[in-house]
């Protein structure tokens, strides 16, 4: 594992960057392997498939974005292209991109790079360095495109380049940086829009309403978890059992006094409107239903009545 950096650098990035890498990882994937319907089409060779993909094939782009003192904001990126053979850029697509970029948005500047895979490797370095005459200092970003249910945080890494002497030389090596998620108004209703979007195989409103319930669930379960975490911490800290901590309680204090006065009772009246308003909703639906229902037996048994009367005179029932 990479060591923590020691710059001090504060990083903030934007979800619009890890949209543009799962896309470019995705679209490049599914170039090297298109659907079989699509392969099985006038095309018996059984060679096509998942044997034409690499198992460890990566994509490869540019980060831009601004930095302001100690603080690095990572906004967007785009593609490279990255010569197989000798594993580096290709230096002129990179400064027509850079340019056009610089035209668009004068005020964003070439930060770094990013991938794709599991880790920093070695190779890495060589196509950390050559972006060094851009960027001095350039940023690593990594994306595993691997999916692990089990993880609770992004599958993102950022990595900074420091100098440390091996073996009596001085030699860069990758370091983790930590980073915020910094968002906009336009990137927050772009995020919520993709996250409601239609499954691609067809997909009921009751499956994007389970997608959408268990994305809260899960939301719901982290809050709790954390806060069972902060209330075990405090208790401890009370009892005596780990020494205490001011600034971490400065911290408490502020969150609980930014949120609401729960016990209030303007606030239990306000609630008992809401919810008993909610049920009676509930019951007027559950009742104009239970009457449209009755409606629909009452006409079937009329219209069957109704032709029985004519052959025996019988007089319908309502």
């Amino acid at each position: 594992m990479a060591p923590s950096s020691s710059s001090g650098l504060t990083f903030k990035l934007h979800p619009l960057v890890m949209l543009n890498i799962s896309d470019h990882f995705t679209r490049v994937k599914t170039q090297l392997n298109p659907p079989a319907s699509s392969c099985a089409t006038g095309n018996n060779n059984p060679s096509t498939g998942d044997a034409t993909i690499p198992q460890d094939f990566r994509v490869y782009g540019c980060v831009i974005g601004a930095q302001k003192g100690r603080t690095v904001e990572i906004f967007n990126s785009f593609e490279l292209l990255l010569d197989p053979t000798t594993d580096t850029l290709d230096r002129s697509f990179l400064e027509k991109k850079q340019e056009l970029y610089q035209k668009v948005f004068p005020n964003f500047y070439i930060l770094g790079w990013y991938s794709t895979g599991s880790e920093a490797n070695e190779s890495d370095m060589s196509i950390h360095k050559a972006l060094m005459d851009i960027n001095e200092s350039p940023v690593y970003v990594l994306l595993n495109p691997a999916i692990n249910h089990a993880q609770k945080d992004l599958p993102v890494t950022i990595y900074e380049s420091e100098f440390h002497v091996i073996d009596g030389i001085p030699q860069p090596i990758f370091v983790n940086a930590s980073y915020a998620i910094e968002t906009v108004e336009a990137e927050r209703i772009s995020v919520d829009h993709v996250a409601h979007l239609k499954p691609s195989d067809g997909g009921s409103a009751a499956t994007q309403l389970a997608a959408h319930l268990t994305g809260i669930h899960s939301a719901i379960k982290m809050l709790n978890s954390r806060i069972r975490m902060l209330h075990q911490y405090l208790g401890a800290m009370q009892k005596g059992d780990i020494p205490c901590d001011n600034s971490l309680l400065r911290q408490v204090a502020s969150l609980l006094r930014s949120l609401p006065a729960a016990q209030s009772e303007k606030f239990k009246e306000d609630f008992l409107m809401e919810y008993n308003d909610k049920l009676l909703m509930s019951y007027l639906a559950m009742i104009t239903n239970c009457t449209s229902n009755m409606n629909e037996v009452v006409d079937k048994f009329n219209t069957a009545y109704e032709r029985n009367s004519r052959r025996g005179g019988r007089t319908p029932f309502m």
